[in-house]
């Protein structure tokens, strides 16, 4: 029998929490935290996603994603580097790092490579479950983490927020609906990610993001993201007050990224 939605969370859950015991024991966390160096302020994958002004164009937000559940395999041959040069060059306000290995074959490594390669904020996106996730992120170079609300209560949401700001991450905090929006921001989320995919149910619906982008306040920052593919997609946002699109799939699937991202640039921008 398949597993259900809800059990694929908590399958990605428990081996996130297996591997993550494994890397506790090969480096302790107070062995991970000699290797820091003196904290950076927070908020620069924020303020490169902030939008400012209805007129400015919606900020690109980049992902580079070996497999996707859903879908399989969608860049075999996927060259974090050369994925984030590309974006870099093609005015993305950041990257995004697809680093889970289990489901999604990523490697958190792809952040110490792409870290000197761009100059661009990073997002380490895996399914955070514990703080050594943080803390290994800050000294492989990450600007920013994303938590779920769907995998975490109140308390752990506000301490692994607190946690990262500590780091000098930002933590971009996933929701899916009405409820998961108040409870990240009563956490003191600043930074959040309306998900049009219910990771229960896998179904995409883009009026999701519609329905919840006018609850989020004005001074916190503002990320739809998934089945964004289109010029539409994002004409239809630059008329909402969301500051920021995450997209990864229409460009790991793409003949050419580097055009399809320049198509999607303009529509940002409004031309």
């Amino acid at each position: 029998m398949s597993a259900t939605p809800s059990d694929f969370l908590t399958r990605i859950a428990d081996d996130r929490r297996r591997r993550v015991e494994q890397a506790m024991q090969r480096v302790p966390g107070h062995a991970l935290r000699e290797r820091l160096g003196p904290a950076p302020p927070a908020g620069r994958l924020e303020r490169a996603l902030r939008r400012g002004t209805p007129r400015e164009p919606l900020r690109l937000l980049c992902e580079v994603k070996h497999t996707s559940p859903a879908r399989g395999v969608l860049r075999a041959d996927v060259d974090p580097v050369a994925m984030a040069r590309l974006y870099e060059k093609g005015g993305a306000a950041a990257v995004s790092l697809v680093t889970e290995p289990d489901h999604f074959h990523g490697d958190p490594a792809w952040i110490d490579a792409v870290r000197p390669a761009v100059t661009l904020p990073i997002l380490a996106k895996d399914f955070v479950i514990d703080s050594y996730q943080l803390l290994d992120a800050a000294v492989r170079g990450a600007d920013g983490v994303l938590l779920l609300a769907a995998l975490l209560s109140d308390v752990q949401l506000q301490r692994l927020i607190g946690e990262g700001r500590m780091l000098g991450l930002d933590a971009l905090v996933e929701v899916h609906d009405g409820q998961e929006l108040i409870r990240v921001l009563r956490a003191g989320a600043t930074l959040v990610g309306i998900n049009n995919r219910d990771l229960r149910t896998f179904e995409v619906d883009l009026g999701t993001s519609l329905a919840l982008l006018p609850l989020v306040p004005t001074l916190v920052t503002a990320v739809v993201e998934s089945g964004l593919s289109t010029p539409e997609d994002l004409a239809r946002l630059r008329a909402t007050r969301c500051d920021a699109v995450l997209m990864g799939e229409v460009f790991m699937t793409s003949p050419d990224p580097a055009k399809t991202l320049s198509t999607l640039a303009a529509a940002a921008r409004g031309s």
